[in-house]
């Protein structure tokens, strides 16, 4: 992913419920970008509710790309949403526009702006292993992924099948970890930066909570229902989202409505904890205070200081680019 400008590529990380994407609206108004969904949920039509989605009339009239893409129905891989999202930032780019790329999706977010090939696929490999999760289930696969693979394992949820299978399918075909095909600490494009927003857990959890609350209050049932109507059961990616699996669970009779409510918030705060850890092995991510009063100009120049520092090519050097360093002078 070569640079089309010296614009930076932002990046706003951190834990679900942090505040991140009040942040990234701040600064796509403050350096004239517009938002990149790296959410992998966000990506469904209809998922608004359990996702958190934004709506269109609080978007502060701020263009956002890869939201509402595809259908339930649908899989993602991350090397589709990887070609997606880096189309998306070299068109930002071209039309001088700033990337401010903002979700939950710690993988997704490294893989757009990290040096991250794929390895290939076997579907006879991956059509054996979707058959055993299918009759063993995702905790039985997932201790068959700890034997071969365990750094993987501990990235990578319990319920989450779908990726236990494709991490069992890379060590199948490759004979090397999973784990050893993730991105590595070194951005395809220099001028990317990573805004971390810190929060403390107790917060946090609070925080979660009463999001949860809402949600529910909000009618995820409803959307839920609606969603299996357009084949959400039938899809391999949308359905695993926290917060649907656990409605579709109390709608098929298996849990009750206050179960299916408690279940998602300790799925939702184990889920920020990996987050967060993920995040905070990144050495390149710039943390700052949730609730600091200066969070905005402090962000704005943590960008300028790296897009002052970032090697630039001849032509950037000579002048491409200072529309930006007009935006991000703070």
């Amino acid at each position: 992913m070569p640079p089309t400008s010296f614009l930076p590529i932002v990046a706003v990380v951190g834990a679900t419920a942090s505040g991140k994407t009040s942040l990234s609206l701040d600064l796509a108004e403050r350096l004239g970008g517009e938002v990149v969904n790296t959410d992998a949920m966000q990506v469904y039509r209809g998922m608004d509710i359990g996702t958190a989605k934004l709506p269109e009339d609080e978007r502060r009239g701020i263009r956002h790309h890869l939201l509402d893409v595809l259908a339930v129905r649908d899989p993602l891989t991350v090397a589709e949403f990887q070609g997606w999202a880096r189309d998306a930032i070299g068109a930002l780019h071209a039309a001088g526009r700033v990337p401010v790329l903002v979700g939950g999706s710690a993988l997704y977010t490294r893989a757009v702006l990290d040096r991250f090939d794929f390895p290939g696929t076997d579907d006879a490999v991956r059509r054996r292993l979707e058959a055993d999760l299918a009759e063993v289930g995702s905790a039985e696969m997932h201790h068959r992924l700890r034997s071969v693979d365990p750094e993987a394992a501990d990235r990578i949820l319990v319920e989450n099948g779908r990726r236990i299978v494709r991490a069992l399918e890379v060590v199948e075909i490759t004979g090397r970890p999973f784990s050893a095909s993730l991105p590595t600490l070194e951005y395809a494009d220099p001028a990317s930066v990573q805004i971390g927003v810190d929060i403390d857990r107790p917060t946090l959890d609070t925080r979660i909570e009463q999001r949860v609350d809402l949600m529910f209050e909000q009618g995820l049932v409803a959307e839920v229902e609606r969603l299996l109507a357009e084949g959400l059961a039938e899809g391999r990616t949308a359905v695993t989202a926290i917060g649907y699996r656990e409605v579709v669970a109390h709608l098929r009779g298996d849990l009750t409505l206050d179960e299916a409510r408690e279940r998602t918030i300790f799925a939702t705060r184990r889920f920020a904890r990996r987050q967060d850890s993920w995040f905070r092995k990144d050495p390149r991510i710039t943390w700052l205070r949730y609730d600091d009063p200066e969070l905005v100009d402090r962000a704005v120049a943590a960008i300028a200081s790296a897009h002052r520092t970032a090697p630039r090519t001849e032509q950037e050097r000579s002048g491409a680019g200072d529309g930006a360093a007009a935006r991000l002078d703070p």
